[in-house]
């Protein structure tokens, strides 16, 4: 009876073991055994032992990382010995501080490699065959060690390997939306991971287990604190608490960064203004980052949201960014701290057009900013709606660097729930042409400093991470996060290569499985502009919370944060004339771009409404009439919805079936948002156009004040002053 029961208990005890091994928490860093015993002999012939040469905590993170990763795929053990001995295996170390790397590599390949870069390749030499990563720093050896993972678990050829990965970008950088008491804004995937109360002393897990995901697709820096700043992470017990994460980072070349509210002298330090021009301000924010300094010794500065939304600057004392900028920069400089200055600002007046607003305040100041300031630019002028142009500041300012900041978590396309691959709409922005100095002068150009010779470049991705056990809560969403860490490395990565990555890294290696996998995502972003915001609506969903759909919202403090403000639907036609004959925001783009923009017949279609009021019997060039294209468009949308669902069961049988079931229950919650979406925008849009919708295509199922009436007090991700 006591062996029955004591074998039910330890069953129960392997099914637990096992429902946590598949619920998504190791992300893609899973390192379960090759199923072929044939391809994992072609790598035990490879990488059978490893000897890192060198003695520094990120190379010792190096070497455990590749020691347990190759173990596990390979199904033995793959030692981490003391010293080089003969026969195959891994090397690595730094160049010019290992004798031994110093013999592999020859001086050309040497001087090809920069900082945080890496060389890795397969090598024979005297009878000895090697795989070899080699850096000039230790940083690029855990990349690379990374980088030689990912092709053993992505089963691609050693053979012959020879390459050499240089990161574009030198700031990799994650923004935490987190609160102090964790709670998240925009944050879908529960609560914010750093649990303030317990630290310094309790460290959980999870803060190393994040460190090992991001150093794995080379991300190098966090903000852990939300740019609606708290000047309490300034108080002497919270830097240490700030300390010890950056502790649990550093092995894993992370550097921790802070929000700095501007007001913080007057919160914490007691002085009676926060004027950047101060002397005592100035000497307060130089005493702090001293004090922050003796702590974290590698601190990387701070990000700052000031003149926005509320949160003071310096313009509350008739300064302007570049003199609040300028007086951060100057307290960090003797530290080689860096200052990201968000550009997200709109005036408290009610704007002509707000996508013109940052480009007024920032233009004027290109040039006199610190050499240690960049500005941090969102990827379109709005506010990260499912698609925008891209920001006209971009390009704008040859004597400022500009980093980019894109939205990981999805606060406007669908939030926790929807599978969007943002993969596709960062290789979009990223990828248009700027033409400041003629074609070819994209962002991503901008962004890595290439196009105006800037030292300094950054990229920001605000993080869909929380305490949910597979951290995104959506399980696709780990995509975004990965997708978003491989281009902010490489900018020029194709999205589909960084999909089939994932993919094969997550799921499965079979190839009707990866190709179908591939394509949901491939083709998830333009399907939820579809039932979104097709045709370049923007900005129309429900207010505050921004869930669901929402083009009659009128009732706000501002204008500007109604549905009406943007869409200005009305008897006559649809959308926000930007061209010389409204707002004229179009001019704020160079010339050639706006050739591409400025003709209602000759723009493409995903940005028609953005720029033009088009009326509702206009025919475009589809043949359709702009009201029956804007019908059949959320009709897609929809539709490729119910068409990803049966993609999704299609590959039931290559996925482990928790994992599966937390697919398939989201895309059932998207499909039906999906058509919400559809019909309550179709039924308010009608109201304007007195047309019908086309008969071939499904009704809506309710009226108009139906879905007016819907509310959702807590939807998650709202903000406090909701």
């Amino acid at each position: 009876m006591f062996k029955s029961i004591a074998c039910t208990i330890l069953f129960s005890f392997l099914c637990t073991l096992n429902s946590f091994a598949d619920d998504g928490y190791r992300l893609w860093l899973r390192f379960d055994e090759i199923a072929s015993e044939e391809v994992r002999n072609d790598y035990r012939q490879s990488v059978g032992q490893i000897f890192i040469d060198g003695d520094s905590p990120i190379l010792a993170t190096a070497g455990k990382e590749l020691s347990d990763g190759l173990s596990g795929l390979l199904g033995q053990s793959v030692p981490l010995l003391d010293r080089a001995a003969d026969g195959p295996g891994i090397i690595a170390g730094i160049i010019g501080q290992s004798d031994l790397i110093n013999g592999w590599v020859t001086t050309a390949d040497a001087e090809k490699i920069q900082e945080e870069g890496y060389l890795l390749m397969q090598k024979e030499q005297n009878g000895q065959q090697r795989i070899v990563i080699a850096a000039k720093d230790e940083r690029g050896v855990l990349y690379g060690s990374f980088h030689l993972l990912r092709l053993v678990q992505t089963q691609s050829a050693l053979s012959g390997l020879h390459l050499i990965d240089n990161p574009k970008i030198k700031m990799r950088v994650l923004n935490h939306w987190d609160n102090l008491d964790r709670t998240v804004e925009r944050g879908y995937a529960g609560f914010s991971i750093w649990d303030w109360h317990q630290l310094p002393e309790f460290l959980d897990v999870r803060y190393t287990d994040y460190a090992r995901a991001n150093a794995s697709i080379g991300i190098n820096g966090t903000v852990v604190t939300n740019v609606n700043a708290n000047a309490l992470i300034f108080r002497p017990d919270y830097l240490e608490k700030v300390a010890a994460l950056a502790d649990v980072f550093r092995p894993y070349g992370i550097r921790i960064y802070l929000t700095a509210r501007f007001s913080a002298p007057i919160e914490q330090g007691g002085l009676e203004t926060a004027d950047p021009l101060d002397a005592g301000v100035q000497k307060w924010w130089s005493d702090k980052v001293a004090e922050i300094y003796e702590l974290i010794p590698d601190f990387g500065g701070f990000l700052v949201k000031a003149n926005s939304e509320g949160q003071p600057g310096p313009q509350n004392y008739n300064r302007n960014h570049a003199e609040g900028a300028n007086m951060l920069a100057d307290a960090l400089e003797p530290y080689g701290g860096v200052v990201m200055w968000r550009a997200f600002v709109y005036s408290n007046e009610e704007p002509e057009d707000r996508a013109k607003q940052a480009y007024n305040e920032f233009v004027p100041l290109d040039g006199k900013f610190r050499k240690n300031v960049l500005i941090q630019v969102k990827n379109g002028p709005i506010d990260f709606q499912p698609r925008e142009p891209i920001h006209p500041l971009f390009g704008a300012m040859p004597q400022t660097p500009l980093m980019m900041e894109f939205q990981i978590t999805k606060e406007y396309l669908g939030q926790g729930t929807h599978l969007v691959g943002l993969a596709k709409m960062y290789e979009e922005v990223l990828q248009t042409d700027t033409y400041v100095k003629g074609k070819g002068s994209t962002v991503a150009k901008v962004i890595d400093g290439s196009l105006d010779g800037h030292e300094l470049s950054g990229i920001a991705g605000v993080a869909n991470i929380g305490t949910a056990r597979n951290w995104t809560g959506n399980l696709f969403g780990q995509a975004d996060w990965y997708a978003y860490g491989r281009l902010a490395w490489d900018p020029e990565i194709a999205a589909e290569s960084i999909f089939e990555e994932w993919t094969k890294m997550t799921f499965t290696h079979d190839p009707e499985a990866v190709s179908v996998i591939n394509n949901m995502l491939a083709t998830s972003h333009e399907t939820c502009v579809r039932y979104m915001t097709p045709l370049g609506l923007h900005h129309i969903m429900g207010p505050g919370h921004h869930y669901g759909p929402g083009p009659w919202v009128s009732r706000m403090p501002r204008a500007d944060w109604t549905s009406v403000y943007y869409h200005k639907a009305d008897e006559k036609g649809l959308g926000f004339d930007r061209t010389a004959s409204g707002s004229d925001a179009l001019s704020q783009y160079h010339p050639d771009f706006q050739k591409e923009l400025r003709d209602m017949d000759k723009i493409s279609h995903k940005f028609l409404l953005w720029f033009h009021h088009v009326p509702w019997d206009h025919v475009l060039s589809t043949g359709n009439t702009l009201w029956v294209e804007l019908c059949r468009e959320y009709h897609r949308g929809a539709a490729a919805v119910t068409a990803m669902k049966e993609q999704w069961n299609s590959v039931s049988d290559h996925i482990d079936p928790g994992r599966f079931r937390q697919v398939a229950m989201h895309l059932d919650i998207q499909e039906k948002e999906a058509k919400w979406w559809r019909d309550a925008c179709l039924r308010y849009f009608q109201s304007f156009s007195k047309m019908e919708i086309p008969a071939d295509l499904e009704q809506p199922e309710h009226d108009l004040e139906y879905y007016e009436s819907l509310r959702f007090p807590y939807a998650p991700g709202i903000r406090p002053r909701w």
